[in-house]
């Protein structure tokens, strides 16, 4: 856990070096959790007939591609320009630090991640958005993008994809796996929202169904990205960490305390945490704005907005 350590403390002297005005992360804008009357789990839970196995070629035949209209000031592959050879700003980071995750897959099972942070504001839906993107920009990379921010779903606003039905229809068991999966307009990019507030996520999150849901869904893709709460207001995140293969932490450069960011990474357990990334760091600094330790050793250095 040293070189995580390492990356908080990082955080923490960025936080106390930086200037007044330092510039902005682009993250999705953050409004109030609406809280509607409690909902319970239906004792009836639709599932697929027994015929339709969940499969690859299932999710082919049964989902229509959905039109999305993303936001290029959030997701970074969008300008046109970028490529390999002549990548335009942060495009070469998330290709990077996809290449560490892969890395760390080498050495342990590695499927499922959960992307997190502290504290909100820092910038965790964006590189989840970015993250799974920068993936399927590889050949025949399928990538499941999953919004588990129940309290605050956001990642369909940077889609520009519709918000329901999601994981909390699937997850209250009124709607199956497919009917919440969308196919987006870039092959194997597929999403699943947040779908319809609720006021009982925590234990939606830690209902058996979900559990359920991450296995059966999980052999369907190469990555399954979860957008989760940050670690510290609520359990969400830690409820969630055990059905998933690893932890991705977002902490912000100047931003988050380093107290506070290693008091999140102990909301996890040591073998859960296979990296740190460290955003919005300025860019006439002597490193990109992403820095990404994954723990079992080695760095490299990201960047993007």
């Amino acid at each position: 856990m040293s070189r995580i350590h390492e990356a908080l403390k990082k955080a923490e002297q960025e936080r106390a070096a930086a200037r007044p005005g330092a510039p902005e992360t682009i993250v999705a804008p953050h409004a109030a959790a609406l809280a509607p009357p409690p909902m319970l789990v239906s004792e009836h839970e639709p599932e697929l007939p027994r015929s339709e196995a969940l499969s690859a070629d299932l999710l082919r035949e049964r989902l229509s591609r959905t039109a999305w209209n993303m936001d290029p000031r959030i997701m970074i592959f969008l300008t046109g320009r970028s490529t390999e050879s002549m990548p335009t700003l942060g495009t070469e980071e998330f290709r990077t630090l996809r290449s560490r995750l892969y890395q760390v897959r080498e050495r342990q099972p590695l499927r499922t991640l959960l992307v997190t942070s502290a504290l909100p504001a820092e910038g965790k839906t964006f590189v989840s958005a970015n993250l799974a993107h920068a993936i399927v920009k590889q050949h025949d990379r399928r990538v499941l993008l999953v919004d588990a921010d129940l309290r605050l779903s956001r990642l369909h606003h940077n889609l520009g994809a519709p918000a329901k039905p999601g994981l909390t229809d699937h997850l209250l068991g009124e709607a199956d796996e497919l009917s919440v999966i969308q196919r987006g307009p870039f092959e194997n990019f597929y999403f699943i929202p947040g779908g319809r507030p609720v006021s009982n996520p925590a234990e939606l999150l830690a209902s058996d169904r979900f559990k359920s849901f991450i296995k059966r869904v999980g052999p369907l893709f190469d990555w399954v990205v979860l957008d989760t709460p940050p670690a510290l207001p609520v359990a969400d995140a830690s409820l969630m960490a055990d059905s998933c293969d690893g932890v991705l932490m977002v902490v912000r450069s100047a931003m988050t305390p380093f107290d506070m960011a290693q008091k999140a990474a102990q909301e996890f357990k040591p073998q859960q945490l296979v990296g740190v990334v460290l955003n919005d760091v300025e860019p006439n600094q002597g490193y990109s704005s992403y820095y990404y330790h994954y723990y079992h050793g080695g760095a490299a250095k990201n960047g993007s907005h």
